[in-house]
C-alpha cells in the first residue's frame, strides 16, 4: 500500500506547484496593479469602436480583415503541430500536402497584405 502511495507523489506534488501557481497568478494582480481609472478606462469599448446607441452603423473592413489574419494563422499553427510530429509517417504525400495548405493560406496572407489589413492608421 505504500509503495501505491508513494507512486502517486510526483503527481501530488505537481497538482500542489499549479495550484501554487494558480493561485499567485491570480491574486497577484489585485495586489500589485497600478489602480487609477479614469473615463478612457472605464468606456465601453468593442471592435475597435466606441459603443454607439445605432447597431446597424457600418464597420470598417479592415476589421474583419484582422480577423480573417488571425484566423489563417490561427489554422497554420493548428495544423502545422501535428504535421510536424507524425511529419516521419506521413512521407512525400504529407509534405506536398501541406506545401499545398501553406500556400493557400500564403495567398490569403498575400490578399490581406494588398488590402491593407496590416496598415493601421
Amino acid at each position: 500500500m505504500e509503495e501505491l502511495l508513494t507512486s502517486y507523489l510526483p503527481i501530488v506534488i505537481f497538482v500542489g506547484i499549479c495550484l501554487v501557481i494558480g493561485l499567485a497568478l491570480l491574486v497577484s494582480p489585485f495586489l500589485l496593479a497600478y489602480k487609477s481609472p479614469d473615463d478612457e478606462k472605464l468606456s465601453a469599448y468593442e471592435c475597435g469602436f466606441d459603443a454607439f446607441d445605432d447597431s446597424r452603423m457600418k464597420f470598417d473592413v479592415r476589421f474583419y480583415l484582422v480577423s480573417i489574419l488571425f484566423i489563417i494563422f490561427d489554422l497554420e499553427v493548428a495544423f502545422l503541430f501535428p504535421w510536424a510530429a507524425s511529419f516521419g509517417e506521413v512521407g512525400w504525400f504529407g509534405l506536398w500536402s501541406m506545401m499545398f495548405f501553406l500556400g493557400v493560406l500564403t495567398v490569403g496572407f498575400i490578399y490581406e497584405w494588398k488590402k491593407g489589413a496590416l496598415e493601421w492608421e
